[in-house]
């Protein structure tokens, strides 16, 4: 017993899972063995008690006759005898036999508190007819079952309990041995079980048998160390996207584009350092916002609100949204972002979080309106340029065809603005046309439109007009407002504009034909007087066209060598001597004959090409001038006009020396003349190009002297060598006295400054007396010569030399 108990505290404290499974089968032993014990006790009761009723039937199948017979005999001690027989029967306690009418004869006693059975049977006399003589009445007892009964129970379940006992500590004992001291490792394995020790791989103490190796026990083991393998790699792959993750996160921290990641309620759970950043606010109190409601102002939470919406329906649809968002920093101001949102998904592409990306564009944004303003406006005057002008002229004219209406186009251009630009600089010329600007602008009403075209020349555009008048009322407002002088450099200066009016549908009903007829109409304008509007009619054209066709020509003038050089000498006014010649440029085309230099020079100024033509005239001089060198042995100098455009030119003075360097000839021996209104622009640019020309030793010359602004004050500031008087004061000399005394004047101004003087416009004798007599040094006219082409010229060199001779 003592062995016993001991193994049952062993299982009881060492393996609570035996413990457990023999509690369980001596519980559910016990259970089936009483029910089989209790079932065959009682089919034992049972079978006792059909046995004495059994007894009771053969006693009434034996005895129920003899006693019929002697109850009949009358034979009181053979009954005795009889029912003696019967009482002897075993568990028969008592017999009563009731003999009628009413004697009854009762043997035996029913003991007191013993349970019984009772069966009576009548005793009945057969002969002729039946007739009862009484029932005898048989009692048995049950005590001697019930004691048989006791005795079983203690039998049978003491057998039992030792048999079911004895049974489950063999099974429990097998158990633990097989099963439960290996669970026992396996759950110290577990226990001890970490991450430092993954290499140790979990064995149990068995056979390694082909059976031991199938068993469940061998599964699991078999599991656990699979499951460690498992382990071991997902902690090296741990490791590694733990490392890629703490990039990313770095990454995300330190992106220059700010992120924010929202749940799936959109609900911010994360923003970057940049987004604080970007917008001033802290990540802590965004988390668990709507990244559309992070302002205040309910104004412009309606504002985000609506595009929020419009930004997750789209994601929801499409997967992605990209675009620019007018976003608030924390401090209010405005900014432009531009927003990529997406979702992020899992494994099974359901949405787990959403991503959102922003970029700072304000700089971007300012740049494309810039470059919009640009590409729609002037920047200098910031009225619309031509492309915004005809769009808006287009429009005006679609709108004008419904409501049947008249559209006004104007065509401005400034009066003498190439004079003052070149006189007084490009800033003064900047300032004047900022002024014009504004003074047209004020003339019109709200609906007009007024647009810089380029150089000095505007375009106005009248919607809505109800009559040819109204174009022309404008127009006399906007001279009206040109009629103050201009304040350019502190200097005032009255400055005109002449105004082509063109009227949709009565002149053209197609925007570029209506452009072109204000044009030519404010062509004619200019031609008729400046300061002035006129309105287009059909003769117009004509004009136009043929401006139209002299530039078309003039552009290829040049490669097809159109052009040419006629020159006409310059001599010595004492002496006659030939000194040098001036080159003067002809334009000899097919179509329009000799086209003369007023006619074709202004127009060449005003499209740029009389740079290329003027390198061309200084190449070809300076070649003829050689030539003439190398014909007549004659060292005369060239003089060459330069234009103010070809003057500001920054290849001009590369230009001129390119010349020099090609030809060979001296630069000394080339003179350039340059207008008076060149000279009036004091700017550092002129002075630099003329000093510049002078160290080179290219001569300089002042052309039309006295016709523009006085530039007395000038001469001496700059490296001039020759004065040449303009031939409007040369021909009355001897018919005005207010000429003479001009000329005279200019000559000893000019003298005084140590500068020589060329008279133009010499035609005849007395002229050139004059001349002498005011010791004008070179004289230059029709008198000594008319222009000539090259060969003429060189011709007439050679005959002049002669004679001189």
């Amino acid at each position: 017993m003592h062995k016993l108990a001991s193994r049952l505290q062993q299982f009881r404290s060492g393996s609570p899972l035996s413990f457990r499974l023999l509690a369980y089968i001596l519980l559910f032993s016990s259970a089936f063995t009483l029910l089989a014990s209790g079932f065959q006790i009682y089919s034992d009761f049972r079978k006792g008690i059909s046995a004495i009723e059994e007894r009771m039937l053969v006693v009434e199948t034996s005895y129920a006759s003899s006693l019929s017979r002697s109850l009949w005999a009358l034979d009181q001690k053979l009954l005795e005898i009889q029912m003696e027989g019967i009482l002897s029967l075993p568990d028969i306690v008592q017999l009563r036999l009731s003999i009628a009418p009413n004697s009854e004869i009762v043997m035996g006693d029913v003991p007191n508190d013993v349970e019984t059975r009772v069966h009576t049977f009548e005793l009945v006399h057969n002969g002729e007819e039946s007739f009862k003589l009484g029932e005898m009445t048989i009692t048995a007892s049950l005590d001697q079952i019930y004691t048989n009964v006791q005795q079983t129970v203690v039998v049978v379940l003491t057998t039992q309990f030792l048999k079911t006992f004895f049974v489950s500590i063999l099974i429990v004992w097998i158990f633990q041995y097989f099963v439960t001291r290996h669970l026992s490792s396996m759950a110290n394995y577990a226990r001890e079980f970490s991450l430092s020790n993954l290499d140790q791989p979990l064995t149990l103490d068995r056979p390694d048998t082909d059976l031991n190796r199938i068993d469940e026990l061998s599964q699991v083991t078999e599991a656990i160390n699979q499951m460690r393998e498992r382990l071991r790699d997902d902690l090296q792959k741990q490791s590694l996207d733990a490392a890629k993750i703490n990039k990313l996160s770095k990454a995300i921290q330190q992106s220059p584009s700010s992120v924010i990641i929202c749940d799936r309620q959109w609900r911010i759970e994360f923003v970057n350092q940049k987004f604080t950043q970007l917008t001033g606010y802290d990540a802590e109190s965004m988390i668990g916002k709507h990244p559309g409601m992070l302002t205040e102002d309910p104004f412009l939470q309606r504002e985000n609100r609506q595009l929020w919406q419009a930004i997750q329906l789209q994601v929801q649809r499409v997967g992605v949204w990209q675009g620019e968002s007018n976003s608030v920093r924390k401090n209010g101001e405005r900014f432009w972002e531009q927003l990529i949102v997406t979702p992020i998904k899992d494994s099974d592409s359901h949405v787990t979080n959403y991503l959102i990306l922003g970029e700072d564009i304000s700089i971007r944004k300012r740049y494309e309106q810039q470059l919009l303003r640009q590409a729609n406006y002037d920047i200098l005057t910031g009225l619309p340029n031509r492309m915004l002008a005809l769009d808006r002229l287009k429009l005006a004219l679609a709108q004008a065809q419904r409501e049947s209406s008249l559209v006004g186009v104007m065509f401005l251009d400034l009066d003498n603005f190439k004079h003052i630009n070149d006189t007084m600089g490009h800033d003064a010329g900047d300032s004047l046309l900022i002024e014009a600007a504004r003074r047209i602008s004020s003339a019109l009403r709200g609906t007009s439109t007024v647009a810089r075209l380029g150089g000095d020349e505007f375009l106005v555009v009248l919607p809505g007009l109800q009559g040819d008048d109204a174009a022309a009322q404008v127009a006399e407002r906007i001279l009206q407002t040109f009629a103050p002088p201009f304040n350019l450099n502190h200097q005032e200066v009255f400055v005109s504009t002449s105004i082509g009016i063109a009227i949709y549908p009565t002149d053209s009903d197609n925007s570029g034909t209506l452009l072109q007829h204000a044009d030519a109409a404010m062509y004619q304008a200019k031609n008729k007087g400046k300061s002035a509007y006129e309105r287009f009619a059909p003769e117009m054209k004509e004009v136009s066209h043929e401006r139209l066709q002299i530039e078309s020509r003039m552009r290829r003038a040049l490669e097809l060598n159109e052009f040419e050089l006629y020159y006409q000498p310059i001599v010595e006014t004492s002496s006659g001597k030939i000194c040098g010649a001036e080159a003067l440029l002809r334009w000899n085309n097919p179509t329009m004959g000799m086209v003369m230099p007023d006619k074709f020079i202004p127009l060449a100024e005003e499209t740029g090409l009389i740079i290329p033509i003027g390198e061309w005239v200084l190449n070809q001089a300076c070649r003829s001038a050689v030539r003439w060198e190398q014909a007549s042995g004659l060292k005369h100098g060239i003089s060459v006009n330069v234009s103010p455009r070809q003057f500001r030119d920054p290849g001009f003075v590369d230009a001129v020396m390119h010349a020099l360097q090609s030809s060979g000839l001296p630069a000394h021996r080339l003179e350039l003349e340059i207008t008076e209104r060149l000279i009036l622009d004091n700017s550092i640019e002129t002075s630099e190009i003329l000093s510049r020309l002078d160290r080179e030793g290219v001569r300089l010359s002042v052309d039309d002297f006295g016709t523009g602004y006085s530039a007395l004050s000038y001469l001496k500031s700059y490296p001039f060598d020759t004065l040449k008087i303009d031939k409007s004061f040369v021909q009355d000399v001897n018919a005005k006295q207010e000429d003479a005394s001009l000329v005279r004047a200019i000559i000893n101004m000019a003298h005084s400054l140590g500068l020589k003087v060329i008279a133009e416009g010499v035609e005849d004798e007395a002229q050139t007396d004059f001349l002498n007599e005011e010791h004008c040094d070179y004289s230059q006219g029709y008198y000594y010569s008319r222009p000539m082409p090259e060969l003429d010229y060189e011709d007439w060199l050679r005959t002049s030399q002669r004679a001189q001779v």
